[in-house]
């Protein structure tokens, strides 16, 4: 991990300024410390949100996901980019390790720098104390996620608290601090834990006599969200009574406003305008479940990182050049077999919602993040959404105790019905595991396409469900003998740690196989 001497504050701006490796003993100019520039609340808000929520960045997580199991196929404008990550020759000098890695122990880092300050302010009313733990509640949630991220990738076995996890790290790190080591899930998860009881607790949604909300909206941190990291943290583990637990508090959590699953289309408006040209427009048409993804409506999003329009880059740049349309230069498309099951529902909007209408010759071009306003491939970055939740139910009816296969089929009906614009999604039958964690892993791999779960779904699941990497032989379209499935036993399901890391860090230990 990078280790940082001190992570400067621009009160002003929020911007963290890191100081330069070879400088360490010189003040630079305009560089402000920790203990200088964080000594007040708004100090601390102002902190979080301009260096700790700007730190947020999942994109190499989702593109890797996609690249490794069945998600893409090349596209027709592909030059040779990604090739080896999808044709999985993975080393460890691989640039999405590096990303996932560096990416979330620096938000660690930046929590820690705001945990470690706030030891040293006393907030002065009660107001301001409410303020204050909310703050540090916030972040440390955010702690909790970053580690969650590094633990679905680089731990060898989530399921196993002995196995090896990653470098746990509560404090601000110097460059003096000697090396840290990995340490066992175990350890990871009870940390994880803690910062989770104590941002559930502190987290605050009002403020002030009469209250008003403080923190609206999914772009924040909030008792849902909160929960919604302790469901997905647990089902890794595969403990499915707690996951079951804190997916339910989520959802009575988020649902208190009157939230629910997105729809297709409202009540009176004919399915059939569903995916007319208003529906692929910048508002999103009439359809609830459109309109999320294009950002017009929170939809059901518990957690989001907000991407505004004004901005360079974008969430679809990751698949597409210039736009979410067959002239927009597509380097990756929807992967054939993954477009095939956005049709094994009838009258699934999802066939509408993912892909473009422009799409020809079986390059179905990737319209899950469309664009806002006037700026194409710049969306919100979703991150936890009811829907996961509800599914995670449906997984942990299926594999907890009892074993209740109605309940999961039920769930599964509920959300297929949600993404219905016309008539009645059947209720499916379970009558063993295998079936039921099959066609629960369809659901997921259909409605969380291009999100980021299908890596972690396969290595947790695939197993039980008898299934793995689904590609079809021309996904690549370049080499068709290429194998279309990798055994889940194969040592690329866990990646490597950094050659970064390994060459600056002698106490980190390699994974397997690498």
């Amino acid at each position: 991990m990078k280790k940082f001497r001190n992570i400067a504050v621009i009160i002003a701006t929020s911007i963290a300024v890191v100081s330069c490796n070879d400088a360490i003993d010189i003040v630079q100019d305009g560089e402000i410390y920790p203990q200088e520039g964080l000594t007040t609340v708004p100090n601390l808000e102002n902190y979080l949100n301009g260096a700790v929520y700007t730190s947020l960045d999942n994109s190499a997580s989702i593109k890797f996901t996609s690249l490794f199991t069945d998600e893409l196929r090349i596209g027709p404008d592909n030059t040779g980019q990604d090739l080896a990550n999808f044709r999985w020759v993975i080393i460890p000098n691989n640039g999405y390790a590096a990303s996932i890695w560096s990416n979330n122990y620096n938000t660690i880092n930046r929590v820690n720098t705001l945990v470690a300050a706030s030891a040293n302010i006393i907030p002065s009313t009660a107001l301001e104390t409410s303020r204050f733990n909310s703050t540090i509640a916030e972040a440390r949630a955010l702690r909790a996620y970053a580690y969650l991220e590094l633990m679905t990738y680089f731990s060898t076995d989530t399921k196993n608290d002995n196995a090896l996890g990653v470098m746990l790290a509560l404090k601000p790190m110097e460059i003096t601090d000697p090396p840290l080591p990995r340490v066992a899930n175990s350890q990871i998860w009870a940390a994880m834990e803690d910062d989770l009881n104590f941002a559930y607790t502190n987290i605050s949604y009002t403020e002030g006599n009469p209250p008003t909300v403080k923190r609206p909206g999914p772009f924040f941190m909030n008792k849902a969200g909160v929960n919604a990291i302790r469901a997905r943290m647990y089902l890794y583990r595969g403990n499915y009574t707690l996951a079951k637990q804190f997916a339910q508090q989520a959802i009575n959590d988020f649902t208190l406003g009157g939230l629910t699953l997105a729809g297709p289309v409202p009540s009176g408006v004919p399915g059939s305008a569903a995916w007319n040209s208003s529906f692929y427009a910048a508002a999103g048409g009439p359809s609830p479940y459109r309109q999320m993804w294009v950002d017009t409506i929170p939809g059901e999003n518990i957690f989001k990182l907000a991407r505004p329009a004004i901005g360079q880059g974008g969430i679809a740049s990751i698949y597409t050049t210039n736009l979410t349309n067959i002239n927009g230069s597509p380097l990756w498309t929807t992967g054939l077999n993954l477009f095939n099951a956005y049709s094994n529902i009838p009258n699934d909007i999802r066939r509408f919602a993912f892909v473009d209408p422009s799409s020809t010759n079986n390059f179905y071009v990737i319209d899950k993040y469309p664009g806002k306003g006037n700026t194409p491939l710049r969306n919100d970055i979703k991150i936890f959404r009811l829907t996961e939740m509800q599914l995670i139910l449906a997984e942990c009816a299926v594999m907890g105790s009892p074993v209740d296969y109605t309940t999961a089929a039920t769930i599964v009906r509920n959300v297929r019905q949600a993404r219905t614009f016309s008539g009645t999604a059947v209720l499916p039958v379970y009558t063993n595991t295998q079936q039921a964690l099959r066609d629960i892993l369809t659901e997921r791999r259909v409605e969380f396409a291009f999100e980021g779960h299908r890596f972690i779904d396969l290595k947790r699941l695939g197993a039980s469900a008898g299934v793995s990497i689904d590609r079809n032989s021309n996904d690549d379209r370049i080499i068709t003998s290429n194998p279309v499935s990798l055994s889940l036993s194969d040592t690329r399901w866990t990646l490597p740690i950094p050659s970064s890391e390994i060459n600056g860090n002698p106490t980190i230990v390699q994974n397997p196989g690498y």
